[in-house]
């Protein structure tokens, strides 16, 4: 059996450092330290954290016949993760990443690279999603399309909503259908109160609102704590997969049995650890950094 399906978020990032956020406006800018292309969006990182963590992951998603789709089939193979490919005629998903210098990130993403009529098979999905301890969906389209035979299977979801306001109507079947949802606090004013609106309203046992340097908001079965962040172990070069990060050590320690507060202690070491990490690279903390010495526990 696989321990997590990552339904979507395969793509390509193209990654430019620039002098400041936001960028002034100019004719044009000297970049320095290159402009790089690299496989890795946020299902890719997702799935990439779970395994550095040992967990057996299966990747899906509508993947271009495109130099763009053979950057995300190599990091996938060199990884020893199992890829489904769906053809996608529209060509694989990609954006530019804006990383400022203190870590900063804008991304532009390119949304032409997608169909409205976009789906993934049931008897692809449906065997796959069966197969599964759990299932982590991505918000990329199609993915809102397959979240009621999700739910049929009967295997428990995760999402992340990550920028959400609290009110784009795009978010809501992902907030509305998880076990457990992930989301940033950038873009919240009350994040309680968006928190617990998701939790009343949907299936989410925990919500879990990240806030960077401050730490983490966690509301697991209607009770609402804090969650201190942890001390990266390097300089802090770029926030880039921080998130997706989180999300996958929180998920480990989840399918590891752990309560949902120390789920969010792993989460942030795993995030902190990803902020250490320049985006031209996809790295993720093992096993042993997540237990090692002076690291939570399971």
């Amino acid at each position: 059996m696989t321990d997590v399906l990552v339904l979507g978020g395969a793509g390509v990032d193209t990654i430019v450092r620039v002098p400041e956020l936001p960028l002034p406006f100019a004719d044009s800018y000297p970049i320095d330290t290159g402009v790089h292309t690299r496989a890795g969006q946020t299902g890719d990182f997702v799935a990439l954290g779970l395994a550095a963590l040992g967990l057996d992951v299966h990747h899906l998603d509508l993947i271009g016949d495109d130099p763009e789709g053979d950057l995300v089939r190599a990091l996938h193979r060199d990884h020893g993760i199992a890829l489904t490919a769906l053809p996608q005629p529209a060509g694989t998903k990609r954006a530019v990443n804006l990383v400022g210098p203190d870590g900063r990130r804008l991304s532009l993403y390119d949304t032409s690279r997608a169909r409205p009529g976009d789906r993934f098979p049931d008897e692809v999905l449906r065997p796959l999603a069966a197969a599964a301890r759990h299932v982590h969906v991505t918000i990329t389209q199609p993915c809102a399309e397959a979240l009621p035979l999700l739910r049929e299977t009967g295997v428990p979801l995760s999402t992340d909503l990550h920028d959400w306001d609290g009110e784009n109507p795009y978010h809501e079947p992902y907030a509305l259908a998880a076990d457990v949802v992930f989301l940033s606090a950038a873009a919240l004013t009350d994040p309680e109160r968006t928190m617990r609106r998701i939790s009343e309203r949907g299936r989410a046992q925990v919500v879990v609102a990240t806030a960077g340097a401050e730490g983490a908001h966690l509301l697991a079965y209607g009770e609402l704590t804090h969650v201190p962040p942890a001390t990266p172990p390097a300089p802090v070069v770029d926030s880039n997969g921080a998130g997706d990060a989180f999300a996958a050590a929180f998920l480990y320690g989840r399918l590891a049995g752990a309560d949902p507060r120390r789920c969010a202690r792993f989460g942030a070491t795993a995030g902190a650890y990803a902020c250490t990490v320049p985006a031209t690279r996809t790295d993720a903390i093992g096993r042993d950094g997540l237990l090692g010495e002076g690291a939570v526990t399971a």
